[in-house]
């Protein structure tokens, strides 16, 4: 099944795997991919999702081979409002990888109605004060950009595509997502000190990777620390991508995380305020 929305900048999403347990309500959750992505990267957690989750993903301008236009308009979170509004019914779990986590963050913060019921986000961006940015940190993504993208291509591929194919892709990725992408990417990130996070009062997995040259773990530590109601999984044999990379530790680790939001007695049930965080799982 897929769904559009009618309007202008629609967003495509489309029902990946229906809930195969017998839940009297399955736990629908709504995928989204990182810049330069694919809806392919959830590929590992859809086959070892619990039975009761109904899962939705959504194509974003932003992926690899999406329209480019997007990234001439300064603001991105749009983008995933309309992800969430083309999802037939009340989104229960949103999951977001990289970029598109900290999108999510930044419709968190603006959009008091209609939000998701928790939220995971992994290796999202995010540093706790603007001094944190120097100089050396532009660079650094600048020059690092195209390295993300062959490490995308690495993880995707299981290592199966040769190393100067893989750099040769990685380039033509950059160079189609182009300045303003990469703009956009750094945008977010230059904003991430100065959102509210005491607003976003949801339940929210922060999930990174001990190993992540791209949002360093620092960054998922320092978020899970602000945000007012998180739980904090850093994977110590991953990177930028744990859900490719560590499967079944993710896709345990959001089981856990939703069953902690919900009655013992209904796990498919709307997921619930959970129990005082835990600094970090592991």
């Amino acid at each position: 099944m897929t769904t559009d929305q009618d309007r202008e900048g629609s967003v495509r999403v489309r029902l990946r795997r229906a809930a195969h347990d017998d839940a009297r309500r399955p736990v629908r959750v709504l995928l989204l991919h990182g810049l330069a992505g694919s809806t392919a990267v959830w590929r590992q957690f859809t086959e070892l999702a619990g039975g009761e989750l109904e899962l939705w993903e959504a194509e974003l301008p932003w992926a690899a081979h999406g329209d480019t236009r997007w990234s001439h308009d300064p603001d991105p979170v749009p983008w995933v409002a309309r992800a969430l509004d083309a999802v037939p019914g009340r989104v229960d779990l949103l999951i977001a990888h990289s970029f598109a986590a900290n999108a999510v963050l930044e419709l968190l913060v603006s959009r008091p109605a209609g939000r998701p019921g928790a939220a995971v986000l992994v290796s999202p961006f995010h540093r706790s004060t603007p001094e944190e940015f120097e100089w050396d940190t532009a660079v650094h993504y600048l020059h690092g950009f195209q390295r993300i993208l062959d490490e995308g291509l690495r993880v995707g591929s299981d290592g199966r595509i040769p190393v100067e194919l893989r750099e040769a892709m990685a380039l033509r990725v950059r160079d189609r997502i182009g300045p303003y992408g990469w703009m956009r990417f750094f945008d977010a990130y230059l904003r991430s000190p100065f959102l509210d996070t005491t607003a976003i009062g949801l339940p929210t997995l922060v999930v990174g990777g001990e190993h992540d040259f791209a949002a360093r773990p620092a960054d998922a530590r320092a978020l899970a620390g602000a945000l007012p109601d998180a739980r904090l999984r850093v994977f110590e044999r991953s990177g930028h991508f744990p859900m490719a990379e560590q499967p079944e530790l993710f896709a345990e680790a959001v089981h856990g995380f939703l069953h902690s939001l919900t009655p013992a007695s209904s796990a498919s049930s709307h997921p619930t305020r959970p129990p005082s965080p835990v600094p970090e799982l592991t």
